[in-house]
């Protein structure tokens, strides 16, 4: 059976704190390591208030310490922003104290303007993508690279292992760079609202895994979906949680229109114009909305249309009891195992 994993966003919601969304994740985490799901990564969101993830790593410091076998990543680090040695030593800190547990993963999202600004208002240039990922791959090793400009400089702390190292992507042309570097491809589903990303998804992850390269992270080409899903034990249930969802991802203002996830309530009383329907039907491309049958088909036809390895579901509805009933049924009718085993292992 194809492996599950759950991405996360440290959710707030209507009438809870930041410091209640943390403990929600740290529960949510403990019930996907419990149902036998393989990953859990933390997204990276800043001036979000309706999420609380905005420092993956230290989420992850923490969620490690609660759990023994599910792997932990970030879904996924900003990397245009950071320094790569800097990314490099957190993460060779967290295999070192967690060896085997440790994702790394990045994205080249740069969030609004001034996110950005402020993120960067020291820098003198604009950073070059593939070589950030280039320089993390060398340090998060300490590959010798005589050609590397900074080769005698050792990241910390050393390790016998290395961190799992994933690109999140929606392009083509993040497909290639990943395969030339060596490391994981995760394809979102979830950023874009496109009837053809299907198609898209396809032709990127043919071209990641015939140009794959092997590198120190990664001996062979491995592949991620990554869908929005909002299961529950009916369809209608389903629908109607989704309904918060839709009214999240019309992102006014930003999406600071909201200082939390929206409630059902608060999407069903909110007074729609017929641009936002027409975006709200354009947005359910992104996700899969149904009951844990139709949902599992669904799930399963993706893995395969797209041929990947692993599904990253990102359960991003309201309610902690809903967040974690989701993966319950999603984890009875895929038939993943406890402790991490999946199918009939």
């Amino acid at each position: 059976m194809i492996k599950l994993n759950v991405l996360d966003y440290a959710v707030v919601d209507e009438g809870l704190s930041a410091a209640d969304a943390l403990k929600e994740t740290v529960d949510l985490c403990k019930k996907a390591e419990a149902l036998g799901y393989s990953r859990f990564w933390m997204a990276e969101h800043h001036d979000v208030s309706a999420f609380a993830s905005s420092s993956p790593e230290l989420v992850m410091m923490h969620l490690l310490g609660e759990t023994d076998s599910i792997r932990l990543g970030s879904g996924g680090v900003m990397i245009p922003h950071y320094s790569p040695l800097k990314v490099a030593e957190n993460f060779r800190m967290l295999e070192t104290l967690h060896p085997g547990r440790v994702d790394l993963g990045i994205g080249n999202t740069i969030g609004t303007k001034i996110v950005n600004k402020a993120l960067n208002e020291t820098r003198r240039r604009k950073q070059r993508y593939e070589e950030n990922i280039s320089d993390i791959l060398k340090y998060v090793t300490n590959t010798d690279d005589p050609e590397h400009r900074f080769n005698d400089l050792t990241a910390n702390p050393e390790s016998r292992t290395n961190p799992e190292f994933w690109m999140l992507s929606t392009s083509v042309k993040s497909a290639l760079v990943a395969a030339r570097q060596g490391i994981g491809y995760t394809f979102g589903l979830f950023p874009y609202a496109s009837e053809d990303k299907m198609a898209a998804g396809r032709e990127a992850i043919r071209v990641y895994r015939e140009n794959f390269q092997p590198s120190a992270v990664m001996k062979s080409p491995a592949v991620m979906a990554a869908p929005f899903v909002v299961v529950a034990d009916t369809a209608e249930e389903a629908d109607r949680l989704a309904a918060a969802l839709d009214l999240w991802l019309l992102g006014k203002d930003n999406f600071s229109e909201f200082d939390r996830m929206p409630s059902v309530e608060t999407a069903e009383n909110y007074p729609y114009t017929e641009t936002d329907r027409k975006r709200i039907g354009e947005n359910r491309t992104r996700m899969i909305v149904g009951d844990k049958e139709s949902a599992a088909a669904e799930l399963s036809s993706i893995a395969e249309a797209l041929d990947a390895d692993e599904l990253l579901l990102i359960p991003l509805m309201p309610g902690s009891e809903n967040r974690a009933r989701a993966l319950d049924l999603i984890a009875s009718e895929l038939k993943i195992k406890k402790h991490g085993k999946q199918g009939n292992e």
